[in-house]
């Protein structure tokens, strides 16, 4: 597997990129799509950074009021939370009766949803043909992406509600799809591995090597829980706290 330093990675660290090229193959076993639809879901889970906030007068003279504070952290805005200072995993997830992460990569907050879309896609199977994903990922060039890979890309839409168009019941299908697989998937993932709160690393470096290493451990279970027919999502906290 190559290396794939990233922009938002220092390229004298390690790398975690090969971690989400190896997902093929576990789709390949647990064949999640076999009788359904081979669709997957992209977003972004927010993770608080550890320690102090860094306000954006702080920031902008260059001022760091305390030594707790992440400065390679930022800010973004959550339609839950509000502004929160921290980091963003971007994830990709399988849409099907079982959902589990196929790619992952972790940004400083402020990073918009799409920006790393198109690498993250690069990692799917070649064989996906639905990408569904909300508003921030409904952009002319990540619609071209998709459509190169002869994939589509299914959003919400920009404008006022209610959505009269054709295809409005259609979408309304595909994003409940969507939310069942995402938002599931990252509360699922918080509540195992303890991230609601502030994560325990300290810069973008270790920070990422935590997050990665968290759906890279998840994976595995995953993978542990189904060679004896086990229930691949039911119970995996427990499993993991007695590890």
């Amino acid at each position: 597997m190559s290396w794939k330093p990233n922009k938002w990675q220092n390229p004298k660290a390690t790398s975690f990129w090969p971690w989400v090229s190896t997902n093929c193959h576990l789709v390949s076993l647990i064949q999640p799509w076999a009788t359904c639809g081979r669709a997957v879901a992209i977003d972004s889970t927010i993770l608080r950074a550890r320690g102090g906030v860094w306000h954006q007068k702080h920031r902008e003279k260059g001022e760091i009021p305390h030594t707790s504070i992440d400065t390679e952290a930022h800010w973004t805005k959550s339609g839950w939370h509000g502004w929160v200072y921290g980091w963003k995993l971007h994830v990709v997830s399988v849409v099907a009766a079982v959902w589990f992460p196929i790619a992952a990569v972790l940004t400083p907050a402020n990073v918009a949803d799409s920006e790393p879309a198109p690498n993250l896609l690069r990692e799917v199977p070649a064989d996906v043909r639905f990408v569904l994903g909300d508003l921030h990922y409904n952009t002319p060039d990540l619609h071209e992406n998709c459509d190169q890979a002869d994939r589509l890309l299914l959003t919400t839409k920009y404008g006022s509600y209610p959505h009269t168009d054709d295809g409005v019941e259609v979408r309304r299908l595909f994003h409940k799809l969507r939310s069942i697989a995402m938002e599931n998937f990252s509360e699922h993932l918080k509540g195992i591995f303890d991230a609601h709160g502030q994560v325990p690393t300290k810069g973008l470096v270790a920070t990422q090597r935590f997050a990665l290493g968290v759906i890279f451990v998840y994976q595995l279970a995953i993978l542990y829980r189904f060679e004896p027919d086990l229930e691949l999502c039911v119970g995996l906290k427990a499993f993991l706290k007695s590890a």
